[in-house]
């Protein structure tokens, strides 16, 4: 930010040292963060009711990847291989996805959805997309797809 600012910001800079624009950015996405944890654990619940939040995550990365191997799932998501393995034999438990041996190495196994597990995320997916739909139903879709856009650089940039 260039110039002076604001007689709020500067107070605010003042305070705790910090960029005001920062300080905004942080309280927004900490809100954001919180919204999203509490929206997962619903969809998982819709999906099966002993489900936890992090478990539909996995199910968003399996049904983009197809199948992966729990150690790749698990830096993806930046746990360990034990919590990785703990949720995911909970959703085997479920028949929501299943381990099969990975073709190019008969000692590792890769998981994906099972087709029960397909349909029930699926479905929960689409009365999600609807929901963001209502709720961006006065948004402009260059503007949705400008937040689109900012929100995968952040995502790409969080990654290196």
């Amino acid at each position: 930010m260039h110039g002076s600012g604001t007689g709020s910001e500067v107070e605010a800079r003042e305070e705790s040292g910090a960029d005001p624009v920062f300080l905004a950015l942080e309280r927004e996405l900490a809100v954001f963060h919180r919204r999203a944890r509490a929206s997962a654990g619903e969809m998982a619940r819709q999906l099966h009711p002993d489900l936890e939040a992090a478990a539909y995550g996995l199910l968003v990365r399996l049904e983009e990847s197809g199948s992966l191997r729990a150690t790749d799932l698990a830096g993806y998501f930046g746990v360990g291989k034990a919590t990785m393995s703990r949720q995911l034999r909970a959703l085997e438990e479920l028949g929501l996805v299943v381990r099969e041996p990975d073709p190019a190495d008969g000692r590792a196994s890769l998981v994906r959805l099972t087709e029960e597990g397909l349909t029930r995320f699926r479905r929960v997916r689409d009365v999600r997309r609807e929901r963001y739909v209502a709720k961006l139903a006065g948004w402009d879709r260059a503007e949705i797809s400008e937040l689109a856009r900012l929100l995968h650089q952040l995502n790409t940039r969080a990654e290196d």
